[in-house]
Parts: C-alpha cells; structure tokens; sequence
C-alpha cells in the first residue's frame, strides 16, 4: 500500500538543477524525507500497537468483549498517533506553506508571506525544551510586525537531526518555492 505522506517525490531525486520539480503544483508536498528518529519512532509505536491488538484478541477469546474493545480503541488510538506523526513537517504547494504539528496546522498563503529564510539560533534539540545550536527555517509573515512564528524546520528536529545536506536542500527548496509564488 503506498503512503504518499511518507515519502517526497523522486523529482527531488532526479532533477537537482530544477528548483520546482513539479508537474502538479496544486498538490501539497513535502520538499524532504522524514528522517530516521521520526520513521524509527512511528515504527515502534506501531509495533507497540501489534502487540496491544493482538492482546485485545486473547483478551476478547477468553474475557469479556468489553475489555476487549477498550484495549482494540487504544491500539487504534495508537495507531492514529503514529500516523500523525509521520505526517508532520513541512508541507509547500501554490497555495502556500503548511506547517503540520501532532495536534495542529498551520497554513500561510504565499501572499501573506514576507520573508522565507534560514538563520544561525538555538534551537530545541527534537522537540524537547533543550536547546543546541543549529539552523532554523523561519518564516515572516507580511504586516505582523513582531509576530513570532515556531521556525518551519530546524536542523535538529527529528526530520533533520544529523542530515545537515538534507536540511540545506529542503530550506533551499521552501525558500525557491516562497521566491516564485510571492512574485507571482
């Protein structure tokens, strides 16, 4: 079954000297590959939901059906977390940036967009209140004067976190396609 989500385009791939490999610009896509701490840990929370389904399978054979379905809705409960985490990152499209968290998204409008830029600052080291030193991808929202947006990617979020090339590729790729549609 494929997971589109999962995935970036192979245009990413093959067409390093095109900025926006594209065919069908109106789709959302994300400029990148999920990185391993991300993929490592869907995988396990998937593979910790086996084992809760398959618990709800002997508990629904020898014990009560309602047991049974409280553990059954907490295995999907987990799977769904999985498959949200997965989802998250970075999405572009001709409508414009979308930022998708575990619980909410963000999407600005090409045309909302000031700035799109990569800048040297501390940043939280996967997510956690930790901070390190890296880059971040931010993003400046046109007459918001002082508005503070989380930054799009950081080179040590669980996408990038010892990636640094796929890091600079994917902000290089946000900020071509920020450039052509705020033109346009």
């Amino acid at each position: 079954m494929p997971l589109p989500f999962l995935t970036a385009d192979r245009a990413f791939d093959t067409a390093d000297d095109v900025a926006l490999p594209y065919d069908d610009r109106d789709l959302w896509r994300r400029p990148y590959r999920p990185g391993p701490w991300r993929v490592g840990t869907a995988a396990l929370a998937l593979l910790l939901a086996s084992f809760v389904l398959f618990a709800a399978v002997i508990i629904g054979a020898t014990g009560s059906l309602s047991s049974a379905a409280s553990v059954f809705a907490v295995a999907l409960v987990m799977i769904a977390c999985a498959l949200r985490l997965l989802r998250m990152g970075t999405w572009v499209s001709a409508r414009g940036v979308r930022q998708t968290g575990f619980l909410a998204t963000r999407t600005v409008a090409w045309e909302q967009v000031a700035s799109v830029r990569t800048t040297q600052q501390p940043v939280r080291w996967l997510g956690l209140p930790r901070t390190v030193q890296g880059q971040a991808l931010l993003l400046a929202r046109q007459g918001r004067g002082t508005d503070v947006l989380p930054p799009l990617m950081t080179t040590h979020n669980a996408d990038f976190l010892g990636r640094e090339q796929a890091f600079d590729r994917a902000a290089d790729t946000v900020e071509a396609w920020a450039d052509e549609y705020r033109r346009g």
